[in-house]
């Protein structure tokens, strides 16, 4: 791989498909911490600078719930698989119920042994983070509902599609202001300095 002058190239990784291919291919359960070696190096061309494991956070069960009831969901991937199966329907990675590693994937120790791996390779590591919504069941739905936007019931009533209820209470859902709601993840409300505290606390 020749590198862009001046430019990082980063490979992009969907870390759970990655290891869902590699346990069918070894017969193994792999996780990021025992990844063979060649396919680290299928996976990551030389030249490259990082690499950006997108999606090892904790994700949502009730997220992939929601992402398996989904009439577009089930549409896309009754296109992509047409045998696939609930296991195939594992829920955003942008869906996160914690910042800690999935177990699925290994937890937060195979991480940091992939982390070396990577280093020693020379390669730097990138990691997803979302400042924009957490999933339904993310403990700050019961814990810390002012970090959220909330809703009434009124609200609910008036545009189910952006609103639902969650722990008891109403709760926007996530959003790009020029796109519907997601349905599988509630709004941070930015303009809370406690919030912000609590983003930059969860970051370090």
């Amino acid at each position: 791989m020749t590198a862009w002058p001046d430019q990082p190239v980063i490979v992009e990784i969907n870390t759970w498909v990655w290891l869902d291919e590699l346990r069918r291919r070894h017969g193994a359960d792999i996780n990021l911490g025992s990844v063979p070696a060649g396919a680290w190096d299928d996976a990551v061309p030389a030249g490259a600078d990082a690499v950006w494991l997108m999606g090892v956070w904790q994700r949502s069960s009730q997220g992939a719930v929601v992402a398996r009831e989904h009439d577009g969901v089930r549409a896309d991937v009754r296109a992509a698989l047409p045998d696939a199966t609930d296991r195939d329907v594992v829920g955003s990675p942008y869906c996160i119920r914690g910042y800690t590693v999935d177990p699925l994937l290994g937890g937060d120790d195979a991480l940091a042994q992939a982390r070396s791996t990577l280093a020693r390779r020379g390669f730097r590591l990138v990691l997803d983070y979302v400042p924009n919504h957490v999933a339904r069941d993310n403990p700050w739905t019961a814990d810390h509902p002012d970090y959220l936007v909330t809703g009434t019931p009124e609200d609910l009533e008036r545009d189910p599609a952006s609103f639902a209820e969650v722990a008891g209470r109403i709760f926007a859902l996530g959003r790009d202001p020029h796109f519907p709601a997601w349905t599988d993840v509630v709004q941070v409300n930015a303009f809370g300095s406690d919030l912000r505290s609590a983003m930059t606390e969860q970051l370090r």
